[in-house]
């Protein structure tokens, strides 16, 4: 580590000296070790090329390095080889000593560690060339596959804290907080607020002590986008964060970060270390009479700390609950005074935005919805992982041309955006533009970025009941319509998808959902009713068939329906017998169709799953 850079030329020289010694021409060997890697082995394959490099004498001419998230989480463990960007799947420790040979010293490829293309039946190269990264644009998560997240040099090597070297040394806060304001950029953790205007509002605000806050408490189930961009690139973050604290006039930072992150909280305290020991966090950074200090706090693992005033709560040392927001964060928020919080993404943009200009970044995505936006692309879709899209983009391109269309050649059914408080949308909407005012219009939300896509198994009151299961338990429970109306909503659903439903029951959901909407004290509550009032826009006919006929469509409801067996379809196999976790099923010799007891069968659809002849059939 070098010694503390007192100037921005002295940054600008010490990055020189980095890109000289980063040669493009150098063999390098990548291993993605983002947190979606590691149940696949991410970390025992790392330790395998690094092992195999000192073995055969190649460490000082081979660059590795151990990244974050590449996004195709799908695929993991992931390496890439350059030069070529050749890109390898599902590499094992068995598969590391054949590629150190053939590729990295011999420049063979090796087929069966490729991708394969199912639309076009060929094997893809090059990592650019797979449409899970073709159709994406990666302005944010792009350099997570060319740095390790725990070197401060390779940060600054592509270009890191030149951003800030460029305000502290050439512009004035106003100039910053313009070039924001310009740049269109909204916030990234859902409600879309000019992140600009923001900033500016909390510099007006009367007070001596500022606040800025990363907010990287990311509750929504499916959603993990802000821990793969804090994982993988922790100093882009930490870099906007001081842009911001310096346009705001800011001393004081916090980054939030849930327990359930371990990973993330190591690579963004390591990072802040690293940036201390240099000086560009500290007294007088690069000699510009600007001092920033920074603390990582821990979530407690609570939904509602994710809203802005029940992070700064639970900031204070107070329980995590929110309050009416009659005078803004930005005015009093954390211990009273002013306070700017911004989402992970949020904060990574602004480095972006300072280097290419107001102007570039508006010229991504759709008026009104500049820049673009990181997904959690998971779900009943064959490519899952994080994916980032310019804003504007269709549903059908996300879902089809990154994520490659549903599992098992299933029928599409819905999609799911915004995390437990966003809206499931139909097939009719597949051609709506994603941004955080069409979404907004359909009924559902952008959110931190949650998005589950459905198929013609799934279930939409379920679906709709499983959420509002899980907003009831993340409730605070301080304010009544939330605590006993998303309750009392759960209730209702439990009893449509039990067989007990009524009609009059989905008007009632009407009414609770606009109580709550109006008087919920915070988000939470306030945008709960969203998966009811979608599933019920779009799905009707599936609560009608719930409560009318006491069927489910989709096979679901274990109330509602019934297994047997088709005899004519059963070849007599027994692979259904074997599985049967209560021994419902006899097997009657070979070629015999098997017998079902209804009354020991507990609907598990284990039979259904296993059984590939169609015999076993869902009433």
């Amino acid at each position: 580590m070098s010694s503390k850079l007192k100037t921005a030329r002295a940054l600008a020289s010490l990055r020189q000296k980095l890109e000289k010694d980063r040669r493009d021409d150098k063999p390098r060997v990548s291993v993605c070790n983002g947190t979606a890697c590691h149940p696949y082995g991410s970390n025992p394959v790392a330790e395998a090329f690094k092992t195999e490099l000192e073995k055969k004498g190649l460490s000082g001419q081979v660059d590795f390095k151990v990244t974050g998230c590449h996004g195709f989480c799908e695929r993991g463990p992931i390496a890439i080889i350059e030069p070529g960007n050749l890109f390898y799947q599902r590499v094992k420790v068995d598969d590391v000593a054949e590629i150190i040979e053939k590729t990295v010293l011999k420049k063979e490829v090796i087929e069966r560690l490729l991708f394969k293309d199912a639309g076009a039946a060929k094997t893809i190269r090059a990592q650019e060339e797979l449409p899970f990264y073709r159709n994406q644009k990666r302005i944010v998560l792009g350099n997570n596959t060319r740095i390790d997240p725990t070197s401060i040099e390779d940060y600054i090597a592509i270009g890191g804290y030149a951003a800030l070297a460029k305000v502290l040394s050439e512009l004035q806060p106003q100039q910053v907080i313009d070039i924001v304001k310009q740049s269109g950029l909204r916030g990234r953790g859902g409600g879309g607020f000019p992140t600009g205007i923001k900033w500016e509002t909390c510099r007006k605000a009367h007070g001596d002590v500022k606040y800025v806050i990363v907010n990287a408490d990311e509750g929504d189930p499916g959603a993990y986008a802000n821990e793969g961009l804090l994982t993988g690139n922790p100093h882009s973050v930490l870099e906007g964060l001081l842009i911001g604290a310096f346009a705001i006039g800011s001393q004081q930072g916090y980054i939030y970060v849930r327990n359930e992150y371990p990973l993330a909280l190591k690579n963004i305290t390591i990072a802040m270390g690293q940036a201390e020991e240099l000086g560009l966090i500290g007294k007088n950074i690069l000699g510009s009479g600007f001092d920033f200090t920074v603390r990582v706090n821990r979530g407690g693992g609570a939904f509602v700390c994710g809203e802005s005033t029940a992070l700064m709560a639970s900031l204070e040392g107070k329980p995590g609950e929110p309050r009416a927001k009659y005078i803004h964060t930005v005015e009093k928020g954390l211990w009273d005074s002013p306070s700017t919080l911004n989402n992970v993404e949020t904060w990574a943009n602004i480095p972006l935005i300072i280097n290419n200009g107001a102007e570039w970044f508006n010229k991504i995505g759709v008026e009104g919805n500049s820049g673009t936006k990181i997904f959690s692309l998971t779900g009943k879709v064959n490519n899952t992982g994080l994916v980032e899209v310019p804003m504007g983009i269709k549903l059908r391109d996300i879902i089809f041309d990154i994520g490659g269309g549903i599992r098992g050649g299933k029928k599409f059914k819905a999609v799911q955006t915004g995390g437990p408080s966003g809206g499931c949308l139909p097939e009719s909407l597949l051609d709506s533009p994603v941004d955080f005012d069409s979404l907004t219009k359909a009924g559902s939300m952008m959110g931190s970025g949650g998005m589950i896509v459905l198929d013609e198994e799934n279930c939409m009151v379920d679906t709709a009941r499983y959420f509002l299961n899980f907003l009831e338990e993340e409730s605070c429970g301080k304010c009544v319509p939330c605590r006993e109306g998303v309750k009392r909503m759960r209730q209702i659903l439990d009893g449509i998808t039990e067989g007990k439903g009524r009609e009059s029951d989905l008007q009632l959901l009407k009414d609770l959902s606009e109580h709550l909407q109006d008087s919920a004290l915070c988000a939470l509550g306030g945008s709960a009713p969203n998966p009811v009032l979608t599933t019920l826009r779009y799905f009707h006919e599936e609560y009608e068939a719930h409560i009318k006929n006491k069927k489910c469509p989709a096979g679901v409801c274990k109330s509602l329906i019934k297994f047997s067996i088709i005899d004519e379809k059963c070849p007599g196999c027994g692979m259904c017998v074997k599985t049967c976790p209560t021994d419902a099923i006899t097997s009657m010799g070979k070629k015999k169709p098997v017998i079902l007891d209804q009354a020991k069968c507990i609907k598990c659809r284990t039979c259904y799953d296993i059984c590939k002849m169609g015999a076993v059939h869902i009433e």
